[in-house]
């Protein structure tokens, strides 16, 4: 009984090997690739991956879920590519897959998410579903939502085995993250669509301000320094930016709405 790691790519290249490193002991390995045009391919090459492809949607749940179909082992580990799986963890899974009742067939994570070079607690545990078995759990088409454990229940990591949390290197220059919170704020509008959330002053106000005060208050952030605030300001500032822009999706609709209504009119 062993384990397939999959891993979803896309230039990739700066965090790979750390990552592919990190399981190389694992019995398989497969890179799903979503058009890389770096040294992705090469760095998964030498680790002696299986290369499928699928295509650039611009995020990874999709790749995730067709990955998993090429998977060969009886537990999948499923991890981003710029993660790394602690030895501690890998251990502890090897022996979870013999002790788990057959019932359980998923497994949460802690996970340590480091911002410009440190652990950024006031996201921790962030535990996250990624060790499972062999079709046991989908991941969805939608960005950032939840996996589905298709049967079965769920074991979780205890939050304070730190040792044993998968290390996410997230951002290591305001830049990057920046450019991440503009890619997943336009994607955030499809969860508003789907859960029939509207723009109002309110939200505006009240998720920004909520966010603030549980990550720097809640969760401590005050303890961490200017790295506390900073992170729990942007954070704020990421619902903002999703809210506004559902904002002026709304004013755009209403918009099209209108010349739709006028063009009506002058046909009839």
């Amino acid at each position: 009984m062993g384990i397939s790691v999959v891993v979803h790519t896309y230039n990739s290249e700066k965090y790979l090997e750390k990552c592919l490193e990190s399981v190389k002991n694992c019995e398989e390995i497969i890179i799903c690739d979503m058009g890389s045009k770096d040294r992705t391919l090469e760095i998964a090459q030498k680790y002696r991956a299986k290369i499928i492809y699928h295509k650039n949607v611009g995020f990874a749940d999709p790749a995730r879920n067709y990955a998993l179909t090429f998977a060969s082992q009886k537990w999948i580990l499923a991890l981003d590519s710029d993660e790394e799986a602690p030895e501690e963890l890998l251990l502890h899974l090897r022996i979870l897959m013999n002790d788990l009742p057959k019932f359980i067939n998923a497994v949460y994570i802690p996970r340590k998410n480091i911002h410009l070079g440190k652990v950024l607690w006031i996201l921790y545990p962030n535990s996250i579903l990624r060790f499972f078995r062999n079709g046991a759990v989908s991941f969805s088409e939608k960005v950032h939502c939840s996996p589905t454990i298709l049967s079965g229940g769920a074991h979780y990591i205890d939050k304070k085995r730190k040792d044993m949390a998968i290390i996410h290197h997230v951002c290591d220059s305001i830049d990057s993250w920046v450019s991440k919170m503009n890619t997943y704020t336009t994607l955030e509008l499809e969860k508003y669509q789907e859960r029939n959330i509207k723009f109002s002053a309110a939200l505006l106000f009240a998720r920004p301000t909520g966010e603030f005060i549980k990550r720097y208050f809640l969760k401590c952030g005050f303890m961490h320094g200017w790295h506390g605030f900073i992170f729990s300001v942007l954070l704020a500032f990421y619902k903002f930016i999703s809210i506004t822009k559902l904002w002026a999706k709304e004013i755009k609709q209403k918009e099209q709405n209108i010349e739709d209504k006028k063009k009506l009119v002058k046909n009839q």
